[in-house]
């Protein structure tokens, strides 16, 4: 048979049947960085780079995933018409092989939000790393770089071309490093342990070949080999007991605890390396035989022992699932970008680290965070991944920091249908519309329409300088009292109607400036603007000061309009409902209320604060009470204005409350401490404008 090219139109209708005959296509490229046109050069792909043969191999595999990547996308805008395309990556960087020197931004790079910045942020754990060590006359602790004092006595790749490799011969630095970080292990694994936490911590060594992955895993685990005599074999205990695969006797357990993966091979598509193959064939059994008992019997039969390690590995730190059990992982070269585990909390690099970007890939593995629950500041709690092994350039002080278990995860989700007759809705509003009456207008001021200016919401209002040496002086802003409270009524009224009675693109409506005058001097005039801490009426004018005084205003002016059908409550136009019936996620949060299932839909209340279930109490025990939930990834939200910056207010609790009318009454419940400025804006609009549109 005569074997030909493919042209770009049978590729993609191969590749992308779905897809032909579209046009105007957008690309969206995930992991991006494997996906550029490489830089020829005379000297190859490497440059004059002096690599060994295994980095050089790494090389020509990221040159050729990209070749074959960008190659597809041209094919694709050649005939179907690529508009745009966008590149997502964590490391937008050139790889080695790409002709560029490695770890060179990608001159395409819009935003770049780098692995630094997450980490300053606390949205991602903070890495830990070596910082000294107590061996005299070293620049920089072994640990930080412990391929450098160990490369040389590990394998080369090739299992067979070393003979029979001994796991207990490993460099004795590497079984340091290995006890070291293990050390640490235990004391988090025990933690976790007495939080009841479902799922072990895992710790990951990232190995070079699988020469050497194959070693640290027996190292850890445990193995047979060959006694002396030549026929009988012998069980070697792991070195650390938690990663054990074999009891005492030398029994394989039923659930392994270390996982040998290659997650290179296993995204390849293709069918696993025979090396590989027969260093995993007793763990792939193992978890065929875990499956069959699960009573997925069909499923097992049919699985490939590739889907079947996916699965395991794709599974690592979830409840009830194939990679539950797993403590330990040792993966040869980097573990799949997109590996989703956030229960890492130990990383050992048993490899060659020659750029920061290849660090930050690796390092990047392990810092998913368990949480993202705010503290009681309202920060990110503190999550740590120890590291050796991975010269990570980040700077750390050594302190001695004891680790801290996670907190138990708790699984929020309604109850269907047993409980589906509690079930509350509520209407998705994106806005509000106010007609204006054809009489005149009025307002209607509360204690919530008062404005006070304080230091705080204006800023400091006394100032001492004073330099090295000579006189200090205080400034401050006393001339400010000399402003009229005419100009500052003028200009606020003015301020009122260009800002507030103004349709988009339109000309103010001029015909309300009397009134709108008339109503501003009520508000100045009845106290409703007070000064503290030295600050002066003419500061509201100052432009965010301003809007807030002037929505305050509006509020107080819309109040008016209830009841005549003059505010329109604007829904969301593909979601204009929402249920509790949708409610669904985990937290970690440790206060929390268990509900009656005679009172709410879903099965947990998570509370911000001991007065929230204290609440919760209250309203099960109340009699007219016939349902309640707390809005916690409901998806009900007020939108307010703060000053001229649109916000999104997510009220605590709605209650539905038998008042002897056809419809319940359904009851917006905030439980707040100190009332600042952002409460009394969140009041007024659900008073004046979410309640009556609704």
């Amino acid at each position: 048979e005569l074997q030909t090219t493919e042209t770009d139109g049978q590729m993609l209708q191969r590749v992308m049947p779905d897809l032909m005959g579209m046009k105007n296509v957008l690309v969206i490229n995930d992991e991006a960085h494997h996906c550029y046109r490489h830089k020829v050069t005379p000297e190859g792909i490497l440059g004059d780079e002096d690599v060994e043969a295994e980095e050089k191999e790494e090389a020509e595999k990221n040159s050729e995933a990209a070749r074959l990547w960008i190659s597809g996308i041209e094919a694709v805008k050649r005939k179907l018409d690529v508009r745009i395309v966008f590149d997502l990556s964590a490391t937008p960087f050139f790889l080695r092989g790409s002709g560029y020197a490695e770890g060179t931004l990608f001159p395409w790079t819009v935003c770049d939000f780098s692995l630094m910045d997450a980490i300053e942020c606390g949205i991602v754990k903070l890495p830990r790393v070596p910082v000294a060590d107590n061996v005299p006359g070293t620049d920089m602790p072994i640990y930080r770089q412990l391929w450098e004092h160990i490369g040389k006595k590990m394998p080369k790749k090739g299992r067979g071309k070393s003979g029979a490799l001994d796991p207990l011969n490993l460099p004795v630095e590497l079984q340091t490093a290995l006890d070291a970080l293990y050390g640490h292990y235990q004391k988090t694994y025990a933690l976790w342990q007495q939080e009841n936490i479902g799922v072990p911590p895992v710790f990951i060594a990232v190995c070079n070949n699988t020469s050497t992955s194959k070693l640290v895993h027996d190292y850890v685990s445990g193995f047979y080999r060959v006694g002396e005599d030549g026929k009988t074999p012998v069980h070697h205990a792991g070195r650390f007991e938690l990663f054990r695969n074999y009891d005492d006797s030398g029994n394989r357990f039923a659930r392994p605890r270390t996982l040998l993966i290659d997650s290179e091979q296993l995204e390849s598509g293709e069918a696993l390396d025979k090396d590989f193959r027969e260093m995993a064939t007793e763990e792939i059994e193992r978890f065929r035989r875990e499956m069959i008992e699960r009573g997925d019997v069909e499923k097992a039969r049919k699985i490939t022992d590739q889907d079947l390690l996916r699965e395991v590995m794709n599974t690592v730190g979830k409840e009830g699932k194939l990679g539950e059990p797993i403590r330990c992982v040792v993966s040869v070269s980097m573990l799949t970008e997109g590996w989703d585990a956030n229960t890492v909390t130990h990383i050992l690099g048993v490899r060659a680290f020659g750029t920061q970007l290849l660090c930050e890939q690796v390092v990047g593995r392990g810092l998913r965070r368990q949480s993202y629950d705010l503290d009681e500041d309202g920060l990110l709690s503190v999550e740590y991944a120890d590291i050796l092994g991975i010269p990570f350039d980040f700077t750390a002080k050594p302190v001695v920091a004891p680790p801290k278990p996670p907190r138990p995860i708790i699984h929020v989700f309604a109850i269907r249908p047993e409980r589906d007759v509690l079930a509350i809705r509520f209407p998705r509003v994106e806005g509000y519309r106010v007609e204006l009456p054809e009489a005149g207008l009025s307002a209607r001021f509360t204690k919530d329409s008062a404005l006070r200016l304080t230091p705080k919401l204006v800023g400091p209002s006394i100032v001492r300088n004073e330099g090295i040496v000579g006189e200090g002086v205080t400034l401050n802003v006393e001339h400010l009292k000399d402003m009229r409270p005419a100009t500052i009524l003028f200009h606020l009224s003015r301020h009122l109607l260009f800002t507030k009675y103004r349709d988009p693109g339109a000309d103010p409506k001029l015909h309300l400036f009397g009134q709108l005058k008339r109503i501003v001097r009520q508000w100045m005039d009845g106290g409703y603007l007070s000064c503290a801490g030295s600050t002066y009426p003419a500061q509201v004018l100052y432009r965010e000061i301003a809007d807030l005084a002037c929505e305050r205003i509006k509020s107080a002016i819309t109040e008016t309009l209830k009841g005549e059908n003059q505010i329109k409550a604007i829904l969301d136009a593909y979601n204009p409902e929402g249920s509790t019936a949708y409610v669904n996620f985990t937290t970690s949060k440790k206060t929390s209320w268990k509900t009656d299932p005679r009172k709410c839909h879903i099965n947990w209340i998570v509370c911000d604060s001991d007065w929230e279930a204290e609440f919760c109490r209250v309203a099960e025990a109340h009699p007219r009470v016939r349902a309640y939930v707390k809005n916690q990834s409901l998806g009900f939200e007020v939108p307010y204005l703060m000053g001229s910056t649109p916000h999104k207010y997510l009220p605590d609790f709605i209650v539905q409350i038998d008042d002897g009318q056809p419809d319940l009454l359904n009851l917006i419940v905030e439980i707040k401490g100190f009332r600042g400025e952002d409460a009394k804006e969140k009041a007024n609009t659900m008073r004046s404008y979410w309640i009556p549109g609704v």
